[in-house]
């Protein structure tokens, strides 16, 4: 992933991104009968991605201090797994006794922790970019612009570039005897068998955006450059597995969603057999995860729009499902929704206290289960 003119989502820069305000950029309709969001654990540092299993219980990172914590449906909280070597730690999913993470740092890898508490390593995904670089061959930014208004780019905005070797796995998800992974610098959703052998399933289509006068001049882009498309980087946030064993994927555009460019978030599909992707919803602002629920209806944390918004199965908007500060991640079971809320709070150099939240609501008008 290239760091264009305006900060790509990886590594650093989406830590940067993700610990600015959030800008005013959507303006969320408030559901019919907001749904009650009840607090299980608060005071989390960064907490970024979260996983439930059968029983109720919560998995969740909190990223940019490298841990990974359960808890408990009665919000007692345990540490699983902390980094000492500075590592991110993030990506979290469950199947069965088998947690699966990820970590960012001096090595680049997907994680699983069996019920014996044992550690290792599953795949080692930054020796895979390096070799294979699945989206080396996709050009980005404006391919077909003439020479004499490429050379008036600024050099730290190249006017086009191929995908660079970088990984940052950022999603885990596990189906029909894989677990996949979206990798958000490596801009693709990666296959990794049980033996730990990685391999490319599907790359995310570059995102487009026609570059305005008003774009341009907020991003000290050529006036040459007006009326033509700038392909993004996609960024993909969050894997999962939805009915029949599709793939679910929401991703950021490769670029702010600030006022300049405008919300361009996405939920997409993957074929797992064919890895053909398919666009879903767009115009979401700052999609940082999803939930796939047994019916098909999917739900996505809008870090930057403020909401978690609900894709109905079968269509193709995104209405406000609650209004919601900061929601990075968001889990369903049959009957509850969990969600990371206030995620960025405390998390910069203001000197409040970490405030990230994991909050469960009912999904159903008549409470059922956990």
């Amino acid at each position: 992933m290239k760091r264009t003119f305006i900060a790509a989502f990886t590594g650093a820069a989406l830590a940067a991104s993700l610990a600015v305000s959030t800008p005013a950029l959507a303006k969320p309709r408030p559901p019919s009968t907001p749904p009650q969001l009840n607090p299980l654990a608060t005071g989390l540092f960064s907490p970024l991605s979260l996983a439930v299993d059968g029983s109720g219980t919560v998995y969740a990172t909190q990223n940019f201090i490298g841990q990974l914590d359960r808890i408990g449906p009665d919000g007692s909280a345990t540490s699983l797994y902390s980094s000492t070597d500075g590592s991110e730690v993030g990506g979290v999913s469950v199947h069965g006794q088998t947690v699966t993470f990820t970590v960012t740092g001096p090595q680049t890898a997907v994680m699983q922790r069996d019920a014996r508490g044992k550690v290792s390593m599953l795949a080692d995904v930054g020796t895979y970019e390096a070799t294979a670089n699945p989206d080396g061959d996709v050009i980005y930014g404006i391919p077909d612009l003439p020479d004499a208004c490429a050379a008036a780019f600024p050099d730290e905005a190249p006017s086009s570039y191929p995908g660079i070797v970088e990984s940052h796995p950022y999603a885990t998800t596990w189906s029909q005897g894989s677990t996949y992974l979206a990798d958000a610098a490596g801009n693709s959703i990666l296959k990794i068998d049980q033996r730990g052998n990685v391999s490319t399933l599907a790359v995310l289509p570059p995102q487009g955006v026609k570059i305005t006068t008003e774009a341009a001049e907020a991003n000290g882009l050529p006036p040459c450059a007006v009326g033509y498309t700038y392909l993004f980087e996609p960024v993909p946030t969050d894997v999962e597995a939805g009915p029949g064993g599709m793939l679910y994927v929401s991703l950021l555009p490769g670029a702010p969603e600030d006022d300049s460019l405008g919300a361009r978030g996405a939920v997409y599909t993957v074929d797992p057999r064919t890895g053909e992707t398919t666009r879903v919803a767009s115009g979401l602002a700052g999609a940082t995860d999803l939930a796939v629920t047994q019916h098909g209806d999917v739900y996505v944390s809008e870090l930057f729009g403020g909401r978690i918004s609900l894709i109905k199965k079968g269509s193709h908007e995104a209405t406000t499902w609650v209004n919601t500060l900061m929601p990075s991640a968001v889990e369903t079971t049959s009957c509850s929704l969990y969600a990371i809320t206030h995620a960025m709070v405390g998390a910069d150099d203001s000197g409040d206290a970490p405030g990230g939240m994991i909050v469960k609501a009912p999904l159903n008008a008549v409470p059922c289960g956990h």
